[in-house]
């Protein structure tokens, strides 16, 4: 088979604006998409659309809203910014086709993208995203200029939604809003400058919340808006300035999530998907499947044996994990990058409610984030991980790929490894601990990860692998 123009990566189509990001790349991907649509949702398919705060967001949504309705498939436009979580709603609530979100997520400012949502409320599987691909290489050739944004409302093929409205409305009814407005918390939220700006006051109100990074600003300040520790140090520095009981940040698109305690500590998202299982399980008395990605602690298979919990583990992309959630019986699925779903909701990652379940959680078992997360240590053993994104050239990316599937690393830090896992990357393990390299979908990065029983061990083991591999 023939190789599309464009390909997805692990969670959608994402390039650099102007470079290969164009209006003429986005129709590709747009008239695809109608295909697939028609094809498998018959003649009269249905849209929900919306953006994030990234560079033209609103330009590139109107042009693919266009062509979708003047391919005879009707268009529900978000009003403004809005989150992916909420598109995904609304896919689900609104009983649409699909879901079409216009943003790159975390990558730096200069990306742009293009998400699919299926009519479940979660990322578009594999099979799907395989059939849009397909679709490029027999696009049906276009049928005259696009007709104006106005002719299109008049014919009723685009129509406006206050979408984050409707999602903020589901929010409340699925969080325990008045636990947490009763109580004292104070929570410090850093919106990174994207499509999260404002949920989370609205939910608990102005007077609790203590705002970061809340306005309007499509270059990020410049800096990719990834809610991970080494862009955090201001959100850690609000939280113990203004006395707040935690920290919550959210990426671009506000799917995923970046929490600090009480003492302006990061507590990184395997111990939050370890806290949601134990808090879902032991307090509201839920059950199910755990899903974790290839790059998640393994903590999570000890709580699953303790629990009596089945615990699945995928390849990297939640697109993965929504799939294991719609055909069976998840309590928390999620990922080591800030992703996570739990029963109850959409399967779908979403960075805002899954803040305000933490919320809710530290209020209703009335102890600090940090003690939470000491029971965890204390019941499960020392499970610390490590993460180094190495920014390098595709040709350098390619060489390393290569070496490690000739074979692999015979040691970490040390430590004989006894058996190279590849399931998604290349995943060493060892006695006490575990390292793991995989290149990013979308950028010149090698991704590599580690766990074992303390910070420094950890740290060591990506330290050494990085050196074995030439990319120091």
């Amino acid at each position: 088979m023939a190789t599309p123009p464009i390909k997805f990566g692990t969670d959608g189509w994402r390039a650099i604006i102007a470079k290969d990001y164009t209006f003429d790349n986005l129709e590709i991907v747009t008239r695809a998409t109608a295909q697939w649509l028609k094809k498998n949702y018959g003649a009269t398919p249905s849209v929900v659309m919306g953006h994030d705060t990234r560079f033209l967001g609103p330009e590139f949504t109107e042009f693919s809203a266009r062509i979708f309705a003047s391919l005879g498939v009707s268009v529900t436009m978000a009003e403004g910014f809005t989150s992916t979580p909420a598109i995904s709603w609304a896919a689900l609530g609104y009983e649409a086709s699909a879901g079409i979100v216009i943003t790159a997520s975390h990558n730096p400012p200069q990306y742009n993208g293009f998400k699919i949502k299926a009519d479940f409320g979660g990322p578009a599987t594999p099979d799907m995203i395989a059939a849009v691909e397909a679709e490029m290489l027999d696009l049906a050739p276009a049928d005259g200029p696009l007709p104006p944004l106005e002719a299109l409302m008049e014919d009723g093929m685009i129509r406006f939604r206050d979408v984050t409205a409707d999602y903020l409305n589901v929010l409340r009814d699925r969080l325990d809003i008045d636990a947490i407005t009763g109580s004292d918390l104070k929570v410090a939220h850093d919106a990174m400058y994207g499509a999260g700006q404002g949920m989370v006051a609205a939910l608990i109100g102005e007077d609790r919340v203590v705002g970061l990074h809340q306005d309007y600003n499509p270059s990020f300040k410049g800096q990719a808006p990834e809610p991970i520790s080494k862009n955090l140090g201001g959100l850690s520095e609000l939280v113990v300035r203004e006395g707040c009981s935690l920290g919550i940040a959210n990426d671009g698109d506000a799917d995923r999530i970046g929490m600090y305690d009480e003492n302006g500590d990061f507590v990184n998202s395997h111990l939050l998907l370890a806290l949601l299982i134990k808090y879902l399980h032991q307090e509201r008395k839920l059950t199910g499947d755990v899903i974790k990605t290839y790059s998640t602690t393994h903590m999570l298979d000890r709580i699953g044996e303790a629990y009596g919990l089945t615990v699945q583990t995928t390849p990297i992309g939640f697109k993965y994990i929504a799939g294991k959630i719609v055909e069976g019986d998840v309590i928390v699925g999620g990922e080591e990058s800030g992703g996570m779903a739990v029963k109850g909701h959409i399967p779908e990652r979403d960075g805002i409610y899954i803040g305000l379940l933490m919320a809710e959680m530290v209020v209703k078992r009335g102890k600090p984030l940090s003690a939470l997360v000491q029971e965890l240590y204390d019941e499960f053993g020392g499970h610390y991980t490590y993460r180094n994104d190495v920014h390098t050239t595709n040709e350098n990316k390619a060489k390393v790929l290569n070496a490690l599937a000739a074979g692999g690393l015979k040691t970490i830090a040390g430590r004989t490894v006894n058996e190279v896992g590849t399931l998604d990357g290349f995943k060493h393990f060892a006695d006490g601990g575990w390292l793991l390299v995989r290149p990013s979908g979308t950028e010149p990065v090698l991704r590599v990860y580690s766990e074992s029983d303390s910070p420094e061990n950890a740290k060591a083991i990506v330290d050494d692998a990085i050196v074995q591999l030439g990319l120091a």
